[in-house]
């Protein structure tokens, strides 16, 4: 895992954070998920300098997983080691049902 990658397993491991279970390193179909959350079809990728040289490989993983009922919600490296409190509150989001 990368610096930021464990800096946010801390915080959703062990239903850590609102209860819910977290994996890492998840493997779906040819693609391995930073973070998955099968409850919530949630799958949560921490995004480094490495991917502004892949975006069009991003793209067509983002349909795989999304045509196979995944959500995705992209954080930077950027975002986890400047307001990690930020990243959580959209973890939170995108696990709360919505009305």
């Amino acid at each position: 895992m990368t610096p930021e990658e464990k800096i946010l397993w801390k915080e959703l491991r062990n239903r850590n954070f609102s209860d819910t279970k977290f994996r890492r390193q998840v493997n779906i179909g040819p693609y391995i998920a930073d973070f998955l959350c099968w409850r919530h079809n949630l799958i949560i990728e921490i995004d480094g300098l490495i991917h502004e040289k892949r975006k069009e490989h991003d793209v067509h993983r983002d349909k795989y997983l999304r045509d196979h009922g995944f959500k995705i919600l992209r954080i930077t490296n950027e975002e986890v080691n400047s307001d990690l409190e930020s990243v959580l509150k959209k973890v939170e989001h995108s696990i709360t049902p919505t009305s």
